[in-house]
């Protein structure tokens, strides 16, 4: 028996478009060669593209790793990773395997079963968000009328994940370090879920490919229809930017792992391997909140010039373009901004970026209601731009340092 002919199949499988597709089609061609009997067909191509997925980010997040440390290295003036490789680019190769090495070492008063579950726990809620995502015209792995809603549903396994780390470790310090990662993470989940509606009110839809379609076309012959080139959509991605950032345990809301007062939180009392899957799932959970904030906001795979020489593009460059400027946006925060306290923390997310999420919701109803031309702007943009003004005359007045007085003794 043969393999099936592929030299006569349609031009569209091999285009660049459709790369990434390529082993969901080989495989249901193969299928069908076979004669296999049609679930299975599916079951295969599901499992092929979701290891396209999985595969792609797994990557990525090597290959982040590396990057962050050299992107931190420039920006503090020193010399990052160069030892592993040529230029250390094998530097993540060597932190796996150092991972991989290492001693597993468990408390003996841990609860041994949900202290590997836990960071195995940990790294499934991303994954899972990162197959609604559209990447491309035509990547979509998985196609949910309900995209947006199953991303924030599976996201709070996360929270589980953080609570069974700390409570299986058998120890005060991962105990604490848990609860405090989850009230971070439950108090800036509120902010990210809120500015998100307004995309539902204006698409009127919770799939994200067509969130995506209803950001195509150009005003002003040049102007993205982008949800973010919008008053309510500006504000709205702000909100959804810093609190992703907490989400994402990044500098400077990287609380969970405060080293210099709680160790290293609720990863304390793990090792190896097991401690390098906290920070895979840490890594892919930035992906997917990063790669929600495009969907919503930046057009997702949307081109960002109506240039027609620019067709030839594949569409899920454009997502990965974006992917990756959002990502440097990170990396540049985190050599920048130093590490807020827990107090602070909590009182930005409750007193500032809540009530401004709220905000943008009549915000977005009455840019409808205006006709989203100029009218719209002119009274969207005081309801906005006022309250941000208040809150951050108030916020800084609140938690500015009280100013000091230094006494020298008299020479």
């Amino acid at each position: 028996m043969s393999l099936p002919d592929l030299s006569g199949a349609t031009p569209a499988l091999w285009a660049p478009e459709w790369l990434p597709l390529l082993p969901q089609r080989l495989v249901k061609m193969l299928g069908d060669w076979l004669g296999a009997p049609g679930w299975l067909v599916s079951t295969a191509g599901l499992v092929a593209t979701a290891a396209v997925v999985v595969a792609v980010f797994l990557s990525l997040f090597a290959l982040l790793s590396l990057i962050e440390r050299k992107t931190l290295a420039r920006i503090q003036n020193r010399i990052g990773p160069n030892r592993a490789g040529w230029f250390g680019i094998l530097q993540p190769v060597a932190d796996g395997i150092k991972m991989l090495t290492k001693e597993d070492i468990v408390p003996a008063k841990a609860e041994w079963l949900l202290h590997l579950a836990a960071p195995i726990l940990i790294v499934m809620p991303p994954i899972l968000a990162l197959g609604v995502l559209p990447y491309g015209r035509e990547w979509v792995p998985v196609r949910l009328e309900l995209g947006l809603l199953f991303f924030f549903a599976v996201g709070t396994l996360t929270e589980l994940a953080v609570f069974m780390a700390g409570w299986a470790s058998g120890s005060k310090f991962p105990m604490l370090g848990a609860m405090r990662a989850i009230s971070q993470m439950v108090s800036y989940e509120l902010p990210l879920i809120i500015s998100a509606l307004g995309v539902v009110m204006i698409s009127g839809t919770l799939s994200l490919p067509d969130i995506v379609q209803q950001q195509g076309g150009f005003h002003l012959g040049f102007i993205p229809a982008w949800n973010i080139f919008t008053p309510w959509g500006l504000s709205a991605g702000i909100v959804f930017y810093i609190a992703s950032i907490a989400e994402a345990n990044r500098c400077p809301f990287d609380l969970p792992e405060g080293e210099s007062e709680i160790v290293a939180g609720h990863m304390t009392e793990y090792s190896g391997f097991k401690y390098a899957l906290f920070f895979m799932g840490e890594y892919l959970g930035l992906f997917a909140i990063s790669g929600l904030g495009i969907t919503l906001f930046l057009g997702g795979w949307q081109a960002p010039l109506p240039w027609s020489g620019l067709s030839w593009v594949p569409s899920w460059i454009w997502f990965f373009a974006k992917l990756a400027v959002v990502i440097f946006s990170y990396l540049w925060i985190r050599g920048t901004f130093p590490r807020v306290r827990i107090d602070q923390l909590m009182r930005f997310a409750w007193l500032c970026l809540i009530p401004m999420a709220l905000l943008t919701l009549p915000a977005a109803g009455i840019w409808v209601l205006a006709g989203r031309g100029l009218l719209g702007w002119a009274v969207t943009v005081p309801l906005l731009l006022v309250p941000w003004l208040v809150l951050t005359i108030v916020f800084n007045k609140r938690l500015a340092p009280a100013t000091r007085t230094y006494t020298f003794a008299d020479s």
